[in-house]
C-alpha cells in the first residue's frame, strides 16, 4: 500500500473544480403554469340600457311660456268640411230623376256640372280649392276594366265622406293612336245617369295635379 504524503496541498483540487463549474451552472427555472382562461366579454348593452346611460341626471323639460308643447297625437284625419256643398246637395234631394249635367268639353280640359250648380263652386273646383282626399290612377287599364274602376272608386270614396277626388286619365300619349280613349270615356261616365247620381261637378285639374291628364270630381254628399 502506497503510503499518502504528509503534505498534499492539491489532492482535493480537482473535486472543488467540479463543486465550483457545477455552483456556475445556472438553476432550471420551473415552468410557469398555464395562464388562467380569459373571462367571457360582458354582454352588449340593449337600447333601453344606453338610453339610460346617456339620459342619466337628465330632468325632463317642463312646458312653460318658452316653451313649446309637443303636438297632441294625430288621430282621424281632418275632412274639410264646405257648406255650400251641403247647400247643394240639399237642392238636389229635392230633385226627382236622373240628374242632369251641363257638359263644355275641350280639346284639352273637360269640365262638367250638374244642371243649377252654383257658378262659384266650378270655379272653386277649378281654382282646385277643394282639398284633394283621395286619387285613382288608370294608367295601364282597358277601357271596361276602368269604367269598373272608376265606378268602385267614387262609390267607396262618397260612403267614406269624401268630397273631392282627382282620376288620372293620362294623355293617350301611349295608346295606339296616342288618343287621349279613357279622357272621352270619363266625360261620358261622369256625366251619365249611373255616375251621375254620385258626382256633383268634374273639371281638369290643375298643372300641379296632372293638368289635362286629369280629373277633379266633386262627389254628392253620401245618402243624397
Amino acid at each position: 500500500m502506497k503510503k499518502r504524503p504528509f503534505h498534499a496541498p492539491f489532492e482535493q483540487l480537482a473535486a472543488r473544480q467540479r463543486q465550483a463549474r457545477a455552483a456556475l451552472r445556472p438553476t432550471p427555472k420551473p415552468a410557469a403554469p398555464a395562464p388562467a382562461p380569459a373571462p367571457p366579454p360582458p354582454p352588449e348593452p340593449t337600447e333601453e340600457e344606453l338610453w339610460a346611460r346617456a339620459t342619466a341626471g337628465a330632468s325632463p323639460v317642463q312646458a312653460g311660456p318658452d316653451r313649446v308643447a309637443p303636438p297632441a297625437p294625430r288621430g282621424a284625419p281632418h275632412r274639410a268640411r264646405y257648406t255650400e256643398l251641403d247647400e247643394v246637395d240639399a237642392r238636389q234631394a229635392l230633385q226627382v230623376g236622373a240628374p242632369r249635367f251641363e257638359v263644355a268639353p275641350g280639346e284639352a280640359l273637360l269640365e262638367g256640372a250638374i244642371d243649377g250648380l252654383d257658378r262659384e263652386v266650378l270655379r272653386r273646383l277649378r281654382r282646385g280649392d277643394y282639398a284633394v282626399e283621395g286619387l285613382l290612377d288608370l294608367h295601364g287599364l282597358a277601357r271596361q276594366e276602368a269604367r269598373g274602376a272608376v265606378e268602385r272608386y267614387l262609390r267607396e270614396s262618397r260612403l267614406g265622406g269624401k268630397r273631392c277626388v282627382l282620376l288620372v286619365h293620362g294623355r293617350g300619349r301611349h295608346s295606339p293612336d296616342q288618343l287621349p280613349v279613357l279622357k272621352e270615356a270619363l266625360l261620358g261616365w261622369l256625366a251619365g245617369g249611373r255616375f251621375g247620381r254620385l258626382v256633383l261637378a268634374f273639371c281638369s285639374a290643375r298643372p300641379a295635379d296632372g293638368g289635362a291628364g286629369a280629373l277633379y270630381v266633386l262627389l254628392r254628399r253620401a245618402g243624397r
